[in-house]
């Protein structure tokens, strides 16, 4: 994906934090830049991961603000940062069908998309463990989560799967790859 322009990683915490304080909302920040990171290396970005752990970390800058806005306000407010286009386009991509029609195009949008609202299930699912953590977490427990509507509620499972359709995978995979990208940030997520 050619990058127009782009900023530091920074430049980009500072400008998200500009908008954001919910402790939340900066955990999920946080845990998304570094599963985006992991996905750049995974997939043969690596050339790319400060691109793809920018989008993650940029992705919600305006739902804290405005929910009801989510990916609508966010490239006047990624604009008036400094931000690229292409960073915008790959941010607001991951609201395709819920509040914008800019369409995952890129693997690492897809990836966005895919592993948004996975990263919240997965947490979920890890902070009623005894150890509180991604490192002893199995799919196996995230699919018998997945499986209870109730359980992370707001977590929508057909994003999810539309994610993982859109990169050709089984919902096991994207799971499974998604535990292992978390894994990898755990510590540094919870750092903050």
């Amino acid at each position: 994906m050619a990058k127009i322009d782009t900023i530091t990683r920074g430049q980009a915490w500072e400008l998200f934090k500009t908008y954001n304080e919910d402790s939340f909302h900066i955990r999920h920040a946080l845990t998304v830049e570094g599963v985006m990171r992991w996905y750049a290396r995974d997939l043969g970005y690596g050339a790319e991961e400060d691109f793809w752990g920018i989008v993650g970390l940029l992705h919600d800058i305006d739902f804290e603000k405005f929910p009801n806005e989510h990916c609508i306000r966010a490239p006047e407010l990624l604009r008036k940062g400094g931000v690229g286009e292409d960073i915008i386009h790959g941010v607001c991509s991951h609201g395709y069908e819920l509040t914008v029609d800019i369409k995952p195009e890129h693997e690492m949008e897809k990836a966005l998309y895919a592993t948004d609202e996975l990263t919240g299930l997965i947490w979920a699912a890890a902070i009623i463990r005894p150890s509180k953590s991604v490192q002893d977490l199995e799919v196996k427990s995230v699919r018998k989560k997945y499986k209870t509507p109730a359980f992370a509620a707001g977590c929508s499972r057909e994003v999810i799967e539309k994610g993982a359709a859109m990169l050709g995978w089984e919902l096991d995979k994207l799971i499974e790859k998604t535990i292992l990208a978390m894994r990898s940030c755990e510590d540094v997520v919870s750092r903050g």
